[in-house]
């Protein structure tokens, strides 16, 4: 159930209430695609680090260890010993961003395991059961990612067939949810909205969507190419015909300002891999802008990564050990760049949230806006 506390101009404060706990929103996930943050990140540094939600691949878990597999030791959540809430993604993004070849047809998808190349299909039902076998908080709806741009009437057709099986996989759940040895019958499940960067696309695919009453609704299908005008223009013109009673998620975006444009705009939750993927390159977020810790001017630099964090990471360890760290090529230099970036991130949402409390959001994005994706 969502909870509308204040709002802002467009910007939302709300709260999110779940079997597994309320999330305070807007609201960061951090992903843990296989079940585990990349960078040797565990659940219980997550929770140091001021997360809320962890995301979790149902892709990538069905194929290893499998979802049979971690439905007999319990469910995603004592397999990863998170208590908190989690998202499982439908696995639809990877099947079309990872299967070199795929076949797509009404009743799901024919594709090629990118690990080792044996054949597999995923429908809307199959990736159902598998999120249901997971256990997780919320479950993704299962629907088709296209390149941006595609092409119009390709974009139309796509749209209507992800509306078709966003039907089946709310008969899917249902049906689950009353079984006797389901891990977790209060599952809840998000619809997608999809149409590519055709506004009225997006708006009638919005309308539709939103009449089967989910427990959240997600833009998807952004973030893949186009520009971030296009993307906020997007946002824009559908956000509108988003039910205000529910959750608002903005799927795999992004950067610091990606997150400030979009609660500005009403978006309420975020996922994206770029804190711990950028961090294990060495590229560090902070409130002066992004700073390469590689470069050889932080030899002999003292300070923290960021003097404005109260991270574990900058009360403890300073640039130099840290850029030794990575030069040499030590596992520790990721780890501690990555437990920073997701702290950052989850500090940024936490900020959002405390402005909105105090009616000063306009005032925190417009001081932020121009620093947080300067390079330092």
């Amino acid at each position: 159930m969502y909870k509308l506390i204040k709002q802002e101009n467009n910007a939302r404060r709300g709260e999110f209430i779940t079997p597994h706990g309320t999330v305070q929103m807007p609201a960061f996930m951090n992903v843990a695609t296989c079940g585990a943050i990349k960078g040797a990140v565990s659940a219980f540094d997550l929770k140091e680090l001021h997360c809320q939600v962890q995301l979790c691949n149902t892709y990538h878990l069905h194929l290893r260890p499998t979802d049979k597999v971690i439905k007999q030791l319990q469910g995603i959540h004592k397999f990863t010993n998170w208590n908190g809430v989690i998202l499982t993604d439908s696995g639809g993004f990877q099947v079309f961003s990872l299967a070199k070849l795929r076949n797509i047809k009404e009743e799901g998808v024919y594709f090629n395991s990118h690990i080792d190349g044996r054949k597999i299909f995923m429908s809307p039902e199959i990736s159902i059961e598998i999120q249901s076998n997971l256990g997780s908080t919320i479950a993704m709806a299962f629907d088709e990612c296209i390149e941006n741009p595609s092409e119009y009437n390709y974009t139309k057709n796509s749209c209507d067939r992800t509306y078709r099986w966003l039907q089946r996989c709310k008969s899917a759940m249902e049906r689950l949810n009353n079984l006797d040895d389901t891990i977790n019958k209060q599952q809840m499940l998000f619809g997608i909205n999809q149409g590519g960067t055709y506004n009225d696309l997006r708006i009638e695919h919005m309308k539709k969507i939103r009449e089967l009453d989910l427990d959240g609704y997600a833009i998807g299908g952004l973030a893949v190419g186009e520009t971030a005008e296009e993307m906020y223009d997007v946002i824009d013109n559908v956000i509108e015909y988003m039910p205000k009673d529910k959750p608002r998620y903005l799927m795999g975006v992004g950067t610091p300002v990606n997150i400030l444009e979009a609660v500005y705009r009403g978006v309420d939750l975020f996922d994206c891999v770029m804190p711990s993927r950028n961090a294990r390159h060495g590229h560090i977020f902070t409130w002066d802008g992004i700073r390469n810790i590689r470069n050889e001017k932080y030899t002999l630099d003292t300070s923290p990564l960021d003097e404005k964090c109260n991270c574990p990471v900058c009360q403890k360890f300073t640039r130099a050990y840290i850029r030794h760290l990575f030069k040499s090529e030590e596992m520790l230099g990721m780890r501690l760049a990555v437990m920073h970036n997701l702290y950052f991130y989850n500090t940024l949402m936490e900020k959002i949230r405390e402005n909105l409390d105090n009616s000063t959001f306009e005032e925190f994005y417009n001081k932020n806006i121009s620093i947080l994706g300067k390079r330092i």
